[in-house]
């Protein structure tokens, strides 16, 4: 069976590998895609967009915090 998360920890990876890592995900999980058309009638096919979902999360590049306010509230 074929299992989304990993079971041991993902290895540091480059920004870009991993923003191109993220990109290719969207890419499963959209509307033109020969993948996602059959989740929407399976019985699991939530479970399989959630646990893309928490990948993409995991591999999503971390965001740099921001040092100052860009306008005043």
């Amino acid at each position: 069976m074929f299992h989304l998360c990993p079971s041991e920890p993902i290895p540091a990876f480059p920004p870009d590998l991993r923003t191109l890592a993220v990109d290719a995900l969207n890419q499963v999980v959209s509307e033109p895609s020969e993948l996602a058309e059959p989740w929407g009638d399976a019985p699991d096919g939530p479970k399989r967009r959630q646990g893309i979902t928490r990948f993409r999360d995991v591999l999503g590049p971390p965001v740099p915090p921001q040092e100052e306010a860009l306008f005043e509230v």
